[in-house]
């Protein structure tokens, strides 16, 4: 099994399956390709038509979408426990997870993930600040099924994976948060997965201006 994904500093979408991996143990090869490769586009063609990252490849079988690759996953290794076992919570993680996958849009723009960066300064319009309190509810919302556990639904699911670039979003442009959003934010970055996650993204010292800082940040 490979995973095929861009630059850690950057992509959210490939740090999602890769944490899921990473973090459930499963073996797997990681292939990294550059966004600033004059090829890249051609690159991710030679494993998904998407021409998108990331792509898993499991022998004869690829998935890409990051969804996808977690869905198959959860399929795949069942005893991983991938979504809650309690019905109404593993619906509800469902949720939360299609929600990030299709909304967010200010938070992405305006909030781009940028791991080796520090601006705490970032102004946050009206837009970004009605995504930030909206994701700060849904993990309150999460956080009740959670028993003694410090993620989402106590114990890792998809769910905290989907989080994950949120979690390091809000280091990195200093985002005011609830006193138990902050604990949620802080256990997430401290697991050992993010940890080795940020450590490469942090060594990578790539420059790919699109998604470096909050353009009008000074305005």
């Amino acid at each position: 099994m490979k995973l095929v994904i861009a630059n850690k500093n950057y992509s959210s979408w490939s740090l999602r399956a890769w944490l899921v991996l990473r973090h459930a143990g499963i073996p797997f090869d990681e292939v990294l390709l550059r966004f600033t490769a004059p090829d890249f586009a051609a690159q991710v063609r030679r494993y998904s038509p998407a021409g998108r990252v990331p792509v898993l490849v499991d022998s004869e079988t690829t998935i890409w979408d990051s969804l996808a690759i977690c869905e198959y996953l959860a399929e795949r290794f069942p005893d991983r426990r991938l979504w809650p076992v309690d019905r109404v919570a593993r619906a509800r993680a469902r949720s939360v997870c299609a929600e990030m996958h299709a909304g967010f849009a200010a938070l992405r723009s305006r909030l781009p993930m940028n791991c080796e960066l520090s601006l705490p300064a970032a102004r946050l319009d009206t837009a970004v600040r009605r995504d930030v309190d909206r994701i700060v509810a849904i993990w309150r919302d999460c956080r009740s099924h959670a028993g003694d556990g410090a993620l989402l639904f106590g114990a890792f699911t998809i769910a905290d994976a989907y989080f994950a670039p949120v979690a390091f979003r809000f280091a990195s442009y200093a985002v005011p948060l609830p006193d138990d959003a902050q604990r949620y934010a802080d256990a997430m970055r401290a697991l050992p997965a993010m940890q080795a996650w940020l450590a490469d993204a942090r060594a990578e010292h790539d420059f790919v201006a699109e998604d470096e800082p909050y353009r009008d940040a000074r305005e």
